[in-house]
């Protein structure tokens, strides 16, 4: 399919999707052109510079690109990302592409449209209706920007290699009491790396299918079904296994996984898995049921893309009936599951790149019919899933710019296709023949999603158990303030569980004077600011400006009149159930002395969007939720949407989590091991240029085994 992308021009064929007048789903295929800020639509490639479009939207600031993942329309799978408006979130166009890499160049492309400032515009802050909510259904564009380097965390790796196989590296995960990697627990966390030459696409297609073409290969593999699509980036999936390659007399086994994937905007694919409990999938008869406690790849292309790096985790309790055969016999077949990964690098030498994907045609969809209350009873077996979502807020007003995205969604489009040649999907890896998954008619559903009821209800299921041991027998109630900027506790002896600290910045690296130039990033030396205080805090609803309410620390240090700047975060996490992490940190010198963060703190909405950063980092935790996470700079207003609050004293931040799916799908795995975890953070103002170098943290912190339970409720806080 033709694309092509110049300098602050990208154009290429898309297909735009929607809903006609009876709520049925369409796609049509469209040639889209992005350039000076306007994206054009047209039936066919334009032969002229001069011909006009037949529809055409202003891409500024206040339009918002999010991805959502994988998803199928009568026999066509493809890869979607949505645009839409904050200031009106009916105002939205859907888009597919037929490959990953196709959807992020042209989410790239569009992000970059959206800071990019227009002429005699009006910025999103000078708008009548401000962004509150979102309806948005996906991963939302998980395109944190991110520099080209592994990680922005200087951190010690886990991993020890044990051994080699097969031309793979094995390595073990080193707890911390045995940082020498010489003991080994009943279910290790095992890693095979290799690289095959193949593009890093073409990798994770073969490994996302579950069809016939994965027995070439796949030598564990018997049967895979798709049990259910939660979202484009998350699906139930079970995975029957042959026993050929068992030791003599141990059953078959299969696992059911909840699945999830994404793309980084380096190229790199990762895919998660950890098993859960499904109630219209229950253990089958000649099968025992294998728990996976962790497992994934991940696939880092290099050599230009040519070739990719794979690196394949797994941490699998076998349910052996013997105790004593669990060690060896679960070490023994871990390693041995790891080697398909040699498997598949021989495939990819044995075609040489001439692979036939069917991607769609071999996976079988199981249609279990779940009810909304049905779906409660999925869980995760190795900690509760809390994943959290939010309702649609029906919004109205001004559109962004002078066109609309709606005015690319026209009805007449319902009647007008392009015309594609009968072997348009073969030639882009897709068969024409699909399994019973791939076929259905997807209705409209105007308000919350099926998979938004799961993981709210789930949520809610999730909470009322208690799913954890006490690190620490406190009474909670007693140790904690009910003032805001006082309801999670400090300590910095990290012993206490549920509390906060500051983390090291020298553990943080940030542009340094010469980053244009060399790109090169220095380890941090300090923070501008102090951290003071932290809420952990539930409610039924979003808490905003918390920084402005009466009897907080920051409305007493108003009253005092002294010259104290407050910066505040709150992580906002909605569902039925909102959880506020909210950070405060206290600048103590004038604004002036630090030009970029006045320029900041004064700014629009659409600067300060482009600037803010956050480095994140789980210090302790398992591998899974470390990947999910990730140690990468991410400017958070490019991927989420960040709500302002500008007091006296005070700038408040308050970032939405709902605004993504994919942020959504991290924080609920992230929460299904909250009691388990110290997570990491560092925040900062990304310097474009060589003013603005080098780069400097505002602050850090270090959260200790926080728990959702014990969340304050803003109910019982006291006002005055």
């Amino acid at each position: 399919m033709r694309m092509a992308e110049n300098e602050g021009k990208m154009e290429g064929w898309l297909y735009l999707i929607r809903f006609n007048r009876f709520g049925l789903q369409y796609s049509r295929k469209r040639y889209f052109i992005l350039e000076d800020n306007c994206l054009k639509s047209f039936k066919s490639i334009p032969t002229s510079e001069t011909e006009e479009p037949v529809r055409s939207a202003i891409i500024d600031s206040c339009i918002r690109v999010v991805d959502n993942g994988r998803g199928s329309h009568r026999g066509k799978l493809f890869f979607i990302f949505k645009l839409y408006n904050t200031s009106n979130h009916n105002d939205q166009l859907k888009l597919g592409a037929t490959s990953s890499e196709e959807a992020a160049r042209w989410i790239h492309s569009l992000q970059d449209a959206a800071v990019r400032p227009i002429k005699d515009s009006v910025s999103c802050s000078q708008r009548k209706y401000q962004p509150f909510s979102l309806s948005v259904s996906k991963r939302t564009a998980k395109r944190c920007i991110v520099d080209a380097m592994t990680s922005d965390v200087i951190a010690p790796s886990p991993w020890k290699i044990f051994g080699c196989q097969n031309g793979l590296r094995l390595f073990k995960e080193a707890k911390d009491r045995d940082s020498h990697g010489k003991h080994w627990d009943d279910h290790p966390a095992i890693m095979a790396v290799g690289i095959i030459n193949g593009d890093a696409e073409a990798v994770f297609r073969m490994l996302m299918s579950l069809g016939a073409s994965r027995t070439e290969w796949d030598f564990s593999f018997y049967k895979g079904t798709i049990v259910e699509h939660l979202d484009g980036h998350t699906d139930i999936i079970h995975v029957q296994l042959y026993n050929h390659w068992l030791p003599w007399a141990m059953k078959r086994r299969d696992l059911l996984l909840r699945r999830y994937w994404r793309r980084e905007d380096d190229g790199t694919y990762v895919i998660l898995y950890h098993s859960v409990v499904h109630r219209k999938c229950p253990p089958q008869k000649g099968y025992v049921r294998a728990c996976l406690k962790s497992g994934g790849y991940v696939i880092t292309p290099i050599n230009q893309g040519k070739e990719c790096v794979i690196k394949h985790m797994l941490a699998v309790d076998w349910r052996f009936w013997k105790s004593y055969l669990r060690k060896a016999s679960a070490r023994s077949i871990t390693i041995r599951m790891l080697g398909k990964v040699a498997a598949l690098r021989e495939l990819f030498r044995a075609k040489a790149g001439n692979m036939n994907y069917e991607f769609l045609s071999g996976e079988m969809s199981v249609d279990i019919g779940v009810s909304e209350s049905e779906k409660e009873e999925i869980k995760t077996e190795v900690g509760p899933m809390r994943i959290q979502t939010k309702t649609e807020d029906e919004a109205s007003g001004q559109l962004s710019g002078t066109s609309s995205l709606m005015g690319l969604n026209d009805a007449e489009d319902e009647f007008f296709d392009v015309p594609e040649p009968s072997d348009d999907l073969l030639e882009n890896g897709w068969p024409s023949e699909t399994c019973p998954e791939s076929c259905y008619v997807e209705r409209y559903q105007p308000k919350l999603s099926s998979a938004a009821n799961f993981v709210k209800r789930l949520h809610d299921l999730a909470v009322q158990k208690k799913g954890y041991v006490d690190l620490q027998g406190i009474s909670w109630q007693e140790s904690v303030s009910c003032c805001y900027g006082a309801t999670l506790p400090q300590d910095t002896t990290f012993n206490m569980p549920c509390s906060w600290a500051t983390s090291d910045p020298s553990s943080y690296l940030i542009r340094g004077s010469n980053y244009l130039q060399d790109n090169k990033k220095i380890k941090a030396e300090g923070t501008l600011m102090q951290m003071v205080a932290a809420d952990w805090l539930r409610s039924d609803k979003r808490e905003d400006d918390l920084a402005g309410r009466y009897g907080g620390i920051v409305q007493q240090y108003a009253a005092r009149g002294g010259p104290e700047f407050f910066f505040i975060i709150n992580i906002q996490v909605p569902g039925a159930t909102t959880y506020s992490l909210a950070l405060y940190y206290m600048l103590k010198t004038p604004l002036e002395e630090t030009p970029l963060l006045e320029r900041f703190v004064n700014g629009d909405d659409s600067f300060r969007n482009s600037r803010f950063k956050l480095i994140p980092y789980i210090s302790k935790g398992s591998w899974i939720v470390k990947q999910s996470v990730g140690r990468k700079a991410c400017l958070i207003g490019q991927a989420l949407e960040i709500n302002y609050f500008r007091g006296k004293n005070y700038l408040e931040l308050g970032i939405d989590i709902g605004s993504s799916t994919v942020a959504r799908g991290v924080v609920g795995l992230v929460l299904g091991y909250l009691n388990n975890l110290v997570i990491e953070m560092a925040f900062l103002i990304q310097g474009n240029t060589p003013e603005e170098l080098p780069e400097f943290l505002l602050g850090t912190c270090r959260l200790n085994h926080l728990d959702a339970s014990r969340a304050v409720s803003t109910d019982s806080m006291c006002s005055r």
